[in-house]
């Protein structure tokens, strides 16, 4: 029998009046061992369930391992994952799997929870008034292996592969191994220490036609090219199927993670999806510095999608993501039929995302033109009956509106939150730092982007490929620093729509302020904005410097040209660093492009060259 403990705090604590005190330590777990929480875990979450009232679940300070044999299998159908012939089986491993709890406060003390094989570490399926804070996640053996380039030669590249990556030869190939995994190809990234970057690149390592071990964990790989790598630089490689997420919060509301660390996640990261009220607050999504890791996520950071109320992000680290750090949209779904005067089908249609209940009765609809991303009707769902994992049917309260287009789509408006992302610094992220579509209010203030490899913020919205929705009716942009983000394709602040019909009088996305900013930026536009009405770029300062020479030799890879003339290079070389120079903008007028906007104000602005 577990031992209940009752605290009674003064009227000033935050933590409720009167709660109940359960400990792990008292199910049968045993800190700082190699023994399986998992079953004590289960217990502790079984006996908080049945209790009345705030729950606090407390975790003694120590190291807990989760191993997968003794872990629950639930299927979910989580968004923007894997595709029916990706993934056939949508079951998950779920290492911690609170269902249907109320009031529970998870307190780890500083502990460390270590995951064993492919897990989603932690489930919250219908919960209510949830804390999750004082913990480290991690895994013992990430899926994403990482080697450090020793030396390169005309046809062959050496390698130390990190102590928690395993691999097997098989052949002269190879594959690399893991706790109820192993995979050969995949994505790949380029880490440079020197410069804090990380970014994408084709795996050539894949294209070795032999792989030798010289030693343990140091590799020799063979190719008919010659291979450009720095040495010193950190190649990162995983299998491209996310058949896992690192947390997912479903159908929850009142959620809090603060004061936590989550140093890896396989699969896409924190998923909430059709939850209301989260938090997220002094996290840390970065690799734990004595393991010497230099990734944390096998995708995105936090991955939000049909979710309402409020959603906080605020004085976060997002650091060594294999995607975008922050995601947050609706999903667009495609009407495919109609059977009634107030009867439709819809369907889901990227591949990756499918399968979850996308609407609810009483939930507020709009018609949206698929070419133009503008709504020409609303509605009400009085009724939902799922067909099949891809395609639902809606009864409505009203008629369906006549003149629906073949390609046209339905967005549920319910289900669209107000975001703050405040105070957070991101870097070594490959793709974007921020993306946000939602049309309730959304604040991006105080943050910190270093080097996104794309655009630091995108304001997107598209019913042809993701499928993500959202069209901003009122978004701040304030208060940021964005250091040497984008390329000349990738804008800083990027509002890009892609709506095939632009058309300034019917505009996607509305009433977008970005100001008292900070650009520091070379050959990168500072915004680019298309289909915007009510677009305000003010007080903002831009600092163009020269261009980065670390920036320019990015493109790592294999070389086909073996004989190349090295003071051909050089010539090349500079004659690139003269160009390059050359298109650092002048002027904030050559920094800024705007398509098909109506009401900008582009004033009160500081711009200045630096020269290094």
């Amino acid at each position: 029998m577990f031992d209940i403990h009752h605290e009674i705090h003064p009227a000033d604590d935050e933590q409720p009046a009167h709660r109940t005190v359960l400990r792990l330590t008292d199910f049968g777990a045993v800190p700082d061992s190699d023994g399986d929480t998992q079953p004590a875990m289960r217990r502790a979450i079984e006996a908080a369930g049945r209790l009345e009232g705030p729950v606090l679940l407390d975790c003694p300070q120590g190291c807990y391992h989760f191993y997968p044999d003794a872990a629950f299998r639930v299927p979910y159908y989580i968004t923007n994952t894997a595709s029916e012939e990706e993934l056939p089986n949508v079951t998950k491993t779920a290492g911690l799997l609170l269902k249907g709890q109320r009031q529970l406060t998870l307190d780890g003390n500083g502990s460390l929870f270590l995951f064993h094989g492919k897990q989603t570490m932690l489930i919250l399926d219908g919960c209510t008034d949830m804390e999750i804070r004082n913990l480290h996640l991690d895994y013992v053996q990430p899926t994403v292996a990482e080697m450090t380039v020793e030396q390169c030669g005309a046809d062959f590249c050496e390698v130390t592969v990190h102590p928690d990556s395993r691999y097997e030869l098989i052949g002269g190939g190879l594959d690399w191994i893991g706790e109820g995994w192993r995979f050969r190809e995949g994505p790949m990234q380029v880490y440079d220490p020197v410069q804090n970057i990380t970014w994408r690149t084709d795996n050539w390592l894949a294209e070795a036609r032999l792989v030798e071990e010289l030693s343990p964990h140091r590799l020799r790989f063979s190719f008919c090219f010659r291979p450009d790598a720095v040495p010193g630089t950190v190649l990162q490689v995983r299998d491209g199927i996310r058949d896992q997420a690192g947390v997912f919060i479903t159908e929850s509301s009142g959620v809090t993670f603060q004061n936590a660390g989550i140093h890896f996640m396989h699969g896409l990261g924190i998923v909430g999806q059709f939850s209301r009220d989260l938090v997220f607050r002094h996290l840390d999504l970065s690799p734990r510095p004595e393991t010497g890791r230099t990734v944390a996520g096998f995708a995105d950071f936090i991955h939000l999608s049909g979710c309402r109320g409020q959603i906080l992000i605020e004085d976060s680290r997002f650091s060594g993501a294999h995607d975008d750090a922050i995601n947050v949209h609706g999903t667009y779904l495609r009407i495919a039929g109609q059977s009634a005067g107030n009867t439709l089908k819809v369907r889901f249609m990227h591949p990756q995302t499918y399968g979850f209940m996308a609407f609810h009765p009483g939930d507020e609809i709009e018609f949206v033109r698929a070419e133009s991303l503008t709504a020409y009707a609303a509605s009400r769902v009085a009724g939902v009956r799922q067909l099949n994992p891809r395609e639902l049917e809606l009864t409505l309260e009203g008629p369906v509106p006549s003149g629906i287009g073949g390609t046209d789509v339905i967005e549920n408006v319910t289900w669209t939150p107000e975001v703050e992302i405040r105070g957070n610094v991101f870097s070594r992220i490959p793709t974007r730092g921020i993306l946000a579509t939602t049309r309730r209010r959304t604040v991006i203030a105080d943050n910190v982007f270093e080097r996104m490899q794309m655009s630091a913020i995108l304001v997107a919205a598209d019913a042809e490929s993701w499928y993500e929705s959202g069209a901003v009716r009122d978004m701040t942009i304030t208060g940021n620093t964005f250091i040497a983000c984008g390329s000349s394709e990738a804008p800083v602040i990027h509002i890009a729509p892609e709506n095939k019909e632009a058309d300034n009088r019917a505009p996607v996305h509305r009433n977008i302020r970005i100001e008292h900013n900070l650009f520091e930026t070379g050959d990168t536009p500072v915004l680019s904005a298309r289909s915007t009405q009510g677009l305000t770029f003010r007080h903002n300062r831009v600092v163009v410097a020269a261009a980065d020479a670390g920036d320019r030799n990015r493109k790592m890879g294999k070389d086909k040209d073996k004989d190349k003339d090295k003071d051909k290079d050089k010539d090349t070389d500079k004659d690139k660093d003269k160009s390059m120079d050359e298109e650092r903008f002048s002027s904030l007028e050559n920094a800024v492009r705007l398509t098909a906007c109506s009401g900008v104000d582009v004033t009160a602005n500081s711009f200045c060259i630096e020269e290094q």
